[in-house]
């Protein structure tokens, strides 16, 4: 009896250690942002950093331009709403995002001016 009952609370408490998908992707960004960032993409891209929200459950890519690349007009003139929305669609590290029907949104702003947006978009499942 001993046995069985150690048995049953042992199981318990591995049940209530499991990590659900939402805080998995909050620690799997931190540890991103943490380990990875700030990182140059190329001459004018650094991503600084990733988040993960789990009230809007959307995950967020913070850039930041600088050089020629830090021009809001030259921004829009290149379509990059259409550009990201094809990288989410072909990006198998999103796969689970977008398994799971969360929001995938990118910040990307002037080095120049920190506090200056020059692009933000935010995709849902519907975009994608």
């Amino acid at each position: 009896m001993k046995k069985t009952i150690f048995l049953l609370f042992s199981a318990l408490l591995l049940c209530g250690c499991q990590e659900s998908f939402e805080d998995r992707c909050a620690r799997e960004a931190k540890e991103f942002t943490t380990r990875r960032c700030p990182a140059y993409i190329n001459s004018t891209t650094r991503i600084d950093s990733m988040t993960f929200s789990k009230e809007s459950l959307t995950v967020c890519y913070y850039y930041t331009l600088s050089g020629a690349a830090d021009n809001a007009m030259a921004i829009e003139q290149m379509n990059p709403r259409q550009t990201l929305l094809n990288e989410v669609k072909n990006s198998t590290a999103l796969k689970a995002a977008r398994d799971h029907g969360y929001n995938i949104r990118y910040v990307y702003r002037s080095e120049t001016n920190k506090d200056k947006v020059l692009f933000e978009t935010t995709f849902t499942e519907k975009d994608y």
